[in-house]
């Protein structure tokens, strides 16, 4: 099992810094990490303007919501749908479009956490590449597999789920296991590893889709993050169901999570099993990509922009984080979405969505990293 050390001297807001100064800090029978780890819900224990914030996200997203299914029409501009197809075409972009960028940003959330690294996310760390591999390579079975019920099998959702599955979870084991240095994680390598193993299985990804008999055409929307209004309802309603699940049960882990990054010890003292905890991060992170690239594709940035955004305003616990993160990863993601809706091209057809987060999530991105080097530097 990997022994994380804690990481400082960052410019991101730290990722694990519940804070215990020894005024604040109660008798040995109230210690702050046992009241981390109540199992009652801390929704009115929280403090009131973390409610506020998460209130006001939980508008932002409703209000972000209503604005998408004013866009889609072929001239462009806010209209409200003229009839019921209409509607439910914009409702189901809608709902794919928050399922996947909640997902991104609770897999982002849950991956720092894991890792002790603001630098962690699905797309730096190559899980959705080798997830977009896994698909890429159950469409090239399906290609040459002849009639029949295999060739039924491969071709469904439920192959390329396993197959995206599969890939995600190879890459992050491989992106950690050569990145691990006696006993932790080297923080520049976890980058530059990540990075080169996401290229890698884009490069692998894009050769497949060319043996593809139509040479991916029809996977190429796709391959850039597309959200696709002819998704199957049962995947669809699957992925949601994903990520209510990892929601919650990240949520119950909460101040495990919380008591894990005061420091090994202290957590091992109050029951906290810390290799059963990051399995199960490890493997709710690995869900959440899976099934976001299988509805639309590799998006990069919402993992790693928004998760920082949202620890900014609402600070390093976790429970409101994990919340508030997946709030604002919706609405980002609906938001984008609702943007090329509103202005198609002009040769017909929408700039993929992952195209957009790539433009807007790059620059963000490279502030961030400038303001870490300035305090201190990556390791």
């Amino acid at each position: 099992m990997i022994a994380l050390p804690p990481t400082s001297g960052t410019g991101f807001r730290p990722v694990c810094s519940p804070t215990l100064t020894n005024k604040a800090r109660p008798p040995a029978d109230r210690s702050p990490v046992r009241l981390l780890l109540r199992a009652d819900s801390l929704l009115l224990l929280m403090p009131r303007r973390t409610v506020a914030i998460l209130v006001l996200l939980l508008l932002a997203l409703v209000a972000v919501a209503l604005a998408h299914l004013l866009t889609g029409d072929a001239g462009g501009g806010l209209h409200w749908p003229e009839s019921p197809a209409v509607f439910a075409l914009r409702l189901r972009r809608l709902l794919i479009a928050g399922v996947v960028g909640g997902s991104l940003a609770l897999a982002g959330v849950l991956l720092q956490a894991m890792l002790r690294n603001p630098l962690a996310s699905p797309d730096l760390l190559g899980v959705t590449s080798g997830a977009g591999l896994g698909v890429a390579v159950m469409a090239f079975l399906a290609s040459g597999t002849s009639a029949g019920w295999v060739g039924a099998f491969v071709a469904s959702p439920l192959a390329q789920t396993l197959g995206a599955g599969l890939g995600a979870a190879l890459t992050l084991k491989l992106v950690l296991a050569w990145t691990a240095r006696r006993g932790g994680i080297d923080v520049v390598s976890l980058v530059l590893v990540g990075v080169v193993i996401g290229m890698t299985c884009a490069g692998l990804t894009l050769l497949l889709h060319h043996l593809l008999p139509d040479r991916g055409v029809s996977a190429r929307a796709w391959f850039f993050g597309s959200v696709n209004e002819s998704t199957p309802d049962g995947l669809l309603v699957l992925a949601a169901a994903a990520l209510l699940v990892c929601l919650a049960g990240s949520w119950r882990l909460g101040g495990a999570i919380d008591a894990a990054c005061l420091g090994e010890d202290e957590a091992r003292s109050v029951g906290v099993r810390l290799g059963r905890l990051r399995l199960l991060l490890f493997a709710a992170s690995g869900v959440l990509a899976t099934f976001a690239v299988v509805l639309a594709g590799p998006i990069g940035f919402v993992g790693l922009i928004v998760p920082h955004a949202v620890r900014l305003v609402l600070g390093p616990r976790h429970r409101p984080l994990l919340l508030g993160a997946t709030l604002a990863g919706a609405a980002v993601l609906i938001l984008a979405d609702g943007s090329v809706s509103a202005w198609p091209l002009s040769r017909g057809g929408r700039l993929p969505v992952g195209v957009v987060m790539a433009i807007v999530g790059g620059p963000c991105f490279l502030v961030l990293l400038r303001s870490t080097l300035r305090r201190g530097g990556l390791g």
